[in-house]
C-alpha cells in the first residue's frame, strides 16, 4: 500500500493529463511566483511539493503554512513539471473557475473573451495581461485550450488566481449574456474597417479574440456590437494574438480610467 505522501504524489502526478485535471477538479501550479499567488488564494491549494534545493530557496515562501508541504526528488518533481528545466516547487490546487453568470453579476467592466484559442501560452499571456490591465474576467470559449493545461498556467505568472476564469461552451451564447449583462461587445480582425481608437471605450467591453491561426469566424463577428482593427502602421502584416491583445485592453484600461 502507498503511503500518504506517496499517494498524494501519485494523486498530483495525474494533473499533467487534461483528464485527470477534469475528473479531480484540480491542477498543478509549478514555480515560485504562481505558488506565492496560489497560496495568497484562501482555500485553492491543497498540497506543496518541493525538492530540497527548492525548499531551501523559498524558505520565506513555504514558511509557516496551512497546508502540507512534502519534500520529494528531482526526479519526482521532474515527473511533475511540463517543462524542460523544472522548477522543483509545485502546487496543487482546487479549480479556481466561475460561472460566466457569476462573473456577470459581479457587473464587470471589462472582459476577454477567447474563442476557441489553441496556443496555451499566447491563452496565459492574455490573460496576464487583461490582469495588468484591470480586466474582470477572462473566458475561454467554445473548443478552447485548457487554463488549467501546464505551459498556460505558467504563461499568466500567477495572474490566474487574480481574475475571474470563466469555461464557456458556447461562443455565441457568451457574447448574448454579455450584451443582456449591459456590455459592449468588440469583436476584432485584421479586416475590420474600424480602428479600436474609434469605439467609446469607456464603457463596460468585452474584447472577442479569436483562434490563433483563423481568427473570429464571420458569425460571431455577426453577434457583436462592433468590429474593430488594431492599426498597423508599419510594414508587419499584423500582430500576433498576445499583442493586438495588450493594444485593445489598455485602450480600454485607459479610457475606463479617464
Amino acid at each position: 500500500m502507498l503511503s500518504d505522501s506517496n499517494a498524494r504524489l501519485a494523486a498530483a502526478r495525474r494533473l499533467t493529463s487534461r483528464r485527470g485535471r477534469r475528473e479531480a477538479g484540480r491542477f498543478l501550479a509549478e514555480g515560485a511566483q504562481a505558488v506565492r499567488e496560489a497560496l495568497a488564494s484562501p482555500g485553492v491549494v491543497v498540497d506543496v511539493f518541493a525538492t530540497a534545493t527548492a525548499l531551501d530557496r523559498h524558505r520565506d515562501l513555504l514558511g509557516p503554512s496551512a497546508v502540507s508541504v512534502s519534500e520529494i526528488s528531482e526526479r519526482a518533481a521532474s515527473a511533475l513539471s511540463e517543462t524542460m528545466a523544472p522548477q522543483g516547487l509545485i502546487a496543487v490546487c482546487e479549480r479556481v473557475d466561475v460561472s460566466l453568470a457569476t462573473a456577470l453579476d459581479r457587473a464587470p467592466a471589462l472582459i476577454v473573451v477567447l474563442v476557441e484559442p489553441n496556443d496555451p501560452g499566447n491563452a496565459g499571456a492574455i490573460l496576464r495581461t487583461a490582469d495588468a490591465a484591470g480586466a474582470d474576467a477572462v473566458v475561454f470559449a467554445g473548443d478552447a485550450v485548457d487554463p488549467y493545461n501546464g505551459k498556460t498556467v505558467r504563461a499568466t505568472a500567477g495572474s490566474l488566481f487574480h481574475v475571474d476564469v470563466v469555461l464557456a461552451a458556447d461562443p455565441s451564447a457568451t457574447v448574448r449574456a454579455c450584451r443582456q449583462a449591459g456590455l459592449m461587445t468588440v469583436a476584432t480582425s485584421g479586416a475590420a474597417a474600424r480602428e479600436i481608437d474609434g469605439l467609446a471605450l469607456h464603457q463596460p467591453t468585452a474584447w472577442l479574440f479569436g483562434n490563433e491561426a483563423h481568427g473570429l469566424a464571420e458569425e460571431m463577428i455577426a453577434e457583436c456590437d462592433f468590429t474593430a482593427r488594431v492599426p498597423v502602421y508599419g510594414r508587419a502584416e499584423s500582430l500576433n494574438l498576445a499583442a493586438a491583445a495588450a493594444v485593445c485592453l489598455y485602450a480600454s484600461a485607459r479610457a475606463q480610467r479617464g
